[in-house]
């Protein structure tokens, strides 16, 4: 499935959220993910302890976080959530970020060849990112992908 279909599928597309804790935006991603039985309720935590023990190294230069946990960490199925922030925040340490997309992997293969390939390529192109930030709906935001 694509990234598309994976949003779609769990209905795990907020936009235009206000929030500057980024603790608060790690489980708020989680949430549709925990609520449609793609990942345990403690996936969440585990992004947040890891980004506290090891800094955002998901952050990048684009203002997007990739925040994500290792598979046994309570992945059920494959799984994307995407998170439009109405004003970009840090992530502990990090270079500020409003486009959020938390993934979970089965398994590590899989975690970092499809889940960060398929984000990479989404995110490669200047213009869908410019008209992500300006989405109001979550139908302008499947329309974009």
């Amino acid at each position: 499935m694509t990234i598309k279909e994976l949003l779609i599928e769990a209905d795990a597309i907020q936009v235009g959220v206000t929030e500057s804790d980024w603790q608060k935006v790690i489980q708020l991603a989680a949430t549709p993910l925990i609520e449609n039985g793609y990942i345990s309720a403690n996936y969440g935590q585990a992004v947040i302890e890891n980004t506290l023990n090891h800094g955002a190294y998901y952050v990048f230069d684009e203002g997007v976080a990739i925040p994500h946990a290792r598979p046994e960490c309570g992945v059920k199925r494959n799984c994307f959530s995407l998170v439009l922030l109405e004003k970009p925040i840090r992530f502990a340490e990090s270079e500020a970020a409003d486009i959020v997309i938390m993934f979970g992997a089965q398994d590590s293969n899989a975690h970092i060849e499809e889940g960060i390939r398929a984000i990479i390529s989404l995110l490669d192109n200047d213009e869908r990112m410019a008209k992500l930030r300006a989405a109001n709906s979550k139908e302008e935001v499947v329309a974009l992908l």
